[in-house]
């Protein structure tokens, strides 16, 4: 399938569907519900949702959720007037089986399909087009930023190799594919229990390129409670530079 033709008019892009991968069941968080944290008074998930929501090239978007989740998310989006959000449809065991559960709900005229961890709540909107952009452009894409420590391949304990830092990318979300590709590809990833991290990972495995776009190191996911310290600080500190902002 050829996407390399594919030239966007100004002002006009691919229907594109966000897919919010929020299944998980955050078992480094110390049983703390990192997408119910409050960062700022408002819910990490919340803030996650806004942010796919105020990118013009983000048209619809579909929550996939463990099922205890589905009423207070749409209660919390229904509060926060968050009119993109579709439908929040069950999550399944794995990640591949909540993508593809996301991914069935869009609407069947859906193009691409941008699918974001729910616990990146810092995604700026200029990360999201770019990486629209360019799966537009070639079919699949992930925004990533260069790794910042030397990265070595450990076994037993022991150092196997060291990789150059320098071509080390740390990948993050969202990583957006053709739609009807994306599909494929998780549905055999399903069938045949691919041990994947991540969808580049189950395009990859069927041979297919994965275009790198320029990420932010703000676009953090929140794993763990140092995580969460972390995110808090980033809100703060946007409040801060809002509060100092020259007044016009």
């Amino acid at each position: 399938m050829a996407f390399g033709t594919r030239k966007l008019k100004r002002g006009r892009h691919p229907y594109c569907g966000a897919v919010v991968a929020a299944a998980g069941k955050s078992t480094r968080m110390d049983g703390e519900d990192k997408l119910f944290a409050m960062l700022g008074g408002v819910p990490l998930i919340i803030r996650t949702l806004t942010a796919l929501s105020d990118c013009p090239d983000i048209d619809v978007i579909v929550v996939a959720a463990r099922s205890e989740d589905i009423l207070p998310l749409s209660h919390l989006c229904h509060q926060h007037t968050l009119k993109k959000v579709r439908s929040i449809v069950q999550g399944g065991e794995t990640r591949p089986q909540s993508v593809l559960g996301g991914l069935l709900a869009l609407p069947a005229k859906a193009e691409l399909a941008a699918v974001h961890d729910a616990a990146r709540p810092f995604v700026s909107s200029a990360v999201i087009s770019a990486a629209i952009c360019q799966a537009a452009k070639s079919g699949a894409s992930a925004p990533a930023v260069l790794a910042k420590d030397t990265i070595k391949l450990v076994s037993g304990g022991r150092v196997e190799k060291t990789l150059d830092r320098g071509a080390a990318m740390l990948i993050q979300t969202p990583q957006v594919f053709h739609a009807g590709l994306l599909k494929g590809v998780l549905t055999r990833a399903i069938r045949e229990k691919w041990e994947i991290t991540d969808d580049c990972g189950a395009m990859e495995r069927m041979g297919m390129t994965v275009m790198i776009t320029e990420g932010a190191y703000e676009n953090i996911k929140v794993t763990t409670p140092e995580d969460l310290i972390f995110a808090q600080a980033l809100v703060e500190k946007a409040a801060m530079d809002h509060e100092n902002r020259p007044r016009v």
